[in-house]
């Protein structure tokens, strides 16, 4: 039997039964053998001939962790078979267990990978060539020529509806889900609806993982790496019981699909598309979707990596100094000599509290002290530049206003002390103490290290003043101890004299200033 396909624009799927007695052979064992035996031919792909379970001559295993996705014949679930003489062949066949209704022909049959054939004897029958299809239009277009060019996600997100809907695709709601990586924030969310303007951007921390309308979602099935789904909305209810799908029904939905978008670092993001038209997608619908999906996932992977550089420089390096890094001053020597206040804030004690209390109460409480100090600082117009042991190192940028940027690194000193004197590490210990030195002079902001690795801080007489005034405070019982050129009219600061600080040439004139006004 010569199988003739009628040419098709689009994606397509057609599955034809073959003549006669078809054999699959592994070397000369004889895998399967059937009179009933089929033949799908699928767009860009080569012919798949199907079995009969039934038929299969060897030993099946158990499904594998291996699936594979498709919008119109469902996940494909792997299974490994077992040769006389206990041999093995892994991931040889795949079946679809829950077959959707453009493939519902190949339900209760396998496939063999290529690996696992060495012949296949097909009898009268002649299999044509892969169709190579026709896959262009609005969305391929854009694709190649403009997508590139929106500068966020919300906005590739709205132009992908767009020429989703000028390819003629009923779509009335699309979701894309990517995760993130960030020390607070799981991933980004968006949402098109109809009717609804623009994109809705959510970002949920990692409690996401344990809340029930996730947990209990298409999205956490898909993204662990689960296979997609395809659900017709107009039937029975579907047998997984997940909530939004009976959300999406009352609300006129017919047709609604899951399908992974995945990365190249191998997480597994997802795209859902929802329409409320009575014949909910056609196969070319969902061909052309599944055909671009590896191409949308890179944009969507290209704004997630540059935001996660942005998240993971903020949190390592700062702020102002992540932007900068991000900006390009990448190489050794990079930056800028520029006036600022630099403060260094000592915790107190530390050695008798890693002493007297266990490890992870020791680390929760060290977290707390970075989290106060460092909050305190930003609220003030500073920003950390690290954590160095049980210290926290921070500049106050002068700008055109080095007066401000002083006053401002004082309100932080303060405001810290205070913070700090409520945080009490347990009932037999004293509350959190410090101790502060601040100065401010000129000083190299930017890049210094080796050739591979980078550190980006501030160097300069200043810098090492203020981590001195600090020591200096610690001996003579003083919380906040500044260099002359720190103090404002209304600082209540106590003379110190000039003091000789280790490794600084001349003594620098200090003041004790009043942990509160």
């Amino acid at each position: 039997m010569n199988i003739q396909v009628s040419p098709r624009s689009g994606y397509g799927i057609l599955v034809e039964q073959l003549d006669g007695p078809v054999a699959a052979y592994h070397g000369d064992t004889l895998l399967a053998q059937s009179s009933r035996a089929k033949v799908m031919y699928e767009t860009r792909l080569s012919p798949v001939v199907y079995f009969p379970k039934e038929d299969l001559l060897v030993d099946m295993d158990k499904a594998c962790s291996k699936t594979t996705f498709c919008p119109f014949k469902g996940t494909a679930h792997y299974r490994d078979l077992i040769l006389p003489g206990k041999k093995e062949l892994c991931s040889a066949v795949w079946s679809y267990d829950e077959t959707l209704p453009e493939a519902r022909q190949i339900k209760g049959h396998i496939g063999f990978i290529p690996e696992a054939l060495d012949r296949l004897d097909l009898g009268p029958n002649r299999l044509q060539a892969p169709d190579d299809g026709n896959i262009s239009g609005p969305l391929v277009d854009w694709l190649l020529r403009e997508a590139a060019f929106l500068p966020s996600p919300e906005e590739f997100t709205q132009a992908f509806v767009a020429k989703l809907h000028e390819q003629g695709l009923p779509v009335s709601r699309l979701t894309i889900l990517a995760w993130a990586l960030h020390p607070r924030i799981a991933g980004h969310h968006y949402l098109w609806e109809k009717g609804v303007p623009g994109v809705e951007t959510f970002s949920p921390s990692y409690e996401i993982h344990e809340k029930p309308e996730f947990k209990n979602s298409p999205l956490r099935h898909v993204s662990k790496g689960l296979g997609g789904l395809r659900y017709r909305l107009t039937g029975a209810t579907p047998p997984e019981d997940f909530p939004i799908l009976r959300d999406l029904r009352d609300r006129g939905m017919t047709d609604y699909v899951a399908m992974p978008l995945p990365f190249s670092d191998g997480r597994i993001n997802v795209l859902t598309v929802a329409s409320d038209a009575p014949d909910g997608f056609s196969t070319a619908d969902l061909g052309l979707i599944f055909e671009c999906s590896a191409v949308i996932a890179r944009y969507y992977e290209v704004f997630m990596q540059r935001e996660n550089a942005q998240a993971v420089l903020e949190t390592y390096v700062g702020k102002r100094s992540g932007a900068r890094v991000l900006g390009g001053n990448i190489r050794r020597g990079d930056g800028d000599e520029i006036d600022a206040a630099i403060m260094f804030c000592d915790l107190r004690g530390s050695t008798l509290l890693e002493e007297t209390l266990p490890r992870d109460k020791y680390v929760n409480l060290l977290n707390r002290f970075f989290e106060t100090t460092s909050g305190l600082v930003h609220e003030n117009g500073g920003e950390v530049l690290k954590f160095i042991g049980d210290a926290v190192l921070a500049v106050f940028p002068a700008g055109q206003n080095p007066a401000e940027a002083r006053a401002q690194a004082l309100a932080a000193a303060r405001a810290i002390v205070a913070a700090l004197a409520e945080i009490t590490p347990c009932p037999s210990l004293p509350n959190l103490d410090c101790a502060i030195g601040i100065a401010s002079g000129s000083v190299l902001y930017g890049n210094i290290g080796s050739q591979e690795r980078l550190d980006f801080t501030v160097i300069g007489q200043a810098a090492n003043i203020a981590a001195r005034l600090g020591d200096y405070g610690k001996t003579i019982g003083h919380r906040i101890v500044v260099s002359r050129d720190i103090l404002t009219e209304t600082a209540e600061a106590k003379p110190l004299g000039h003091v000789k600080l280790h490794n600084v040439s001349q003594p620098v004139e200090s003041f004790a200033i009043a942990a509160s006004l």
